[in-house]
């Protein structure tokens, strides 16, 4: 291979990893922001992010609402569901022993339901393609080829993660979701409400996740297995460092960005191993992640 191959596939694949690294980003905030609220691990975003698909699909390809509508309903659709599966589900698995385990088995539970209702639906039966509002072609950036779809999903990834960056950061839900998670008896001390900044996390998160659906689906072939892509996500929490926001977003463009170089210079048979051997590095030299942090006992 010659040195402006090898350079024009690293030109290519840093753009494409870009764009499927600010996906990964997108899920591993929606997990990470719920482990670090609840010290939950939810095994069901990537059936919150099949879900989203298919619900904006419906909306859009046989209800014929318009594209933003489609959206907005299915963004409000799937907060209601992850906010009662919290309040009727989790809260009440909460208060049993064995509580981490319990809540863990809770969110397979809906990652299997979830899946099981989408196929009983008929829509999960055969594969289907999301439509996309963006134009056909493409934009030149040094050697590599972007589409317009891809810059989309790029820039309205990043939108969406500055602004929940903003809102965690700067408002007030996000100031008591840090509280939260810091020290759960504090703040509920000082008084805020623990349950309802527990609900709006997981309404954040699905949200968060059914974003992620709509810009990336058009790209996809739509199935009722597509949730798992959810192992990308936890793989780029897990290099980020699972408690790190930040990091979590590091996370999922290194994870995007290997796994497109790791399918033009080496085979895209390898592109599905490549994370897990970046995680299996990270765990050996930095086992809190790259930005996780000192291990911290939390007292309550």
């Amino acid at each position: 291979m010659s040195f402006d191959v090898a350079f024009l596939f690293i030109q290519q694949g840093v753009a494409s990893g870009l764009v499927t690294g600010s996906v990964y980003a997108l899920l591993a905030i929606a997990i990470v922001i719920i482990y670090r609220t609840t010290d939950v691990a939810n095994f069901a975003g990537g059936e919150f992010y099949m879900a989203a698909a298919y619900l904006a699909f419906f909306l859009i390809a046989m209800m014929a609402l318009p594209f933003w509508a489609a959206v907005v309903a299915t963004i409000v659709v799937m907060c209601i569901g992850a906010g009662l599966f919290q309040r009727v589900v989790l809260a009440q698995v909460a208060q049993a022993r064995g509580v981490s385990i319990n809540l863990v088995i809770a969110t397979l539970g809906l990652s299997y339901l979830v899946k099981g209702i989408v196929r009983s639906t008929g829509f999960g039966d055969t594969p289907r393609t999301f439509p996309s509002i963006v134009p056909d072609g493409s934009i030149t950036i040094g050697q590599a080829s972007v589409s317009y779809l891809d810059v989309v999903i790029l820039g309205a990834a990043i939108v969406v993660m500055a602004l929940f960056f903003w809102m965690f950061n700067f408002t007030r839900m996000g100031r008591a979701m840090r509280a939260v998670g810091m020290n759960r008896r504090g703040a509920q001390l000082v008084g805020i409400n623990l349950g309802r900044v527990e609900m709006s996390v997981w309404c954040f998160a699905s949200a968060i996740s059914g974003i992620a659906a709509i810009l990336i689906a058009p790209k996809l072939l739509m199935t009722a297995e597509m949730g798992s892509v959810v192992i990308m996500a936890f793989a780029a929490a897990i290099v980020g460092g699972f408690t790190s926001l930040p990091g979590a977003v590091i996370g999922g463009f290194i994870i995007g960005i290997t796994e497109n170089l790791v399918g033009l210079f080496i085979s895209s048979r390898a592109i599905n191993v490549a994370p897990f051997v970046i995680i299996m590095l990270v765990l050996i030299f930095k086992p809190q992640g790259l930005f996780g942090g000192a291990v911290k006992v939390r007292k309550v």
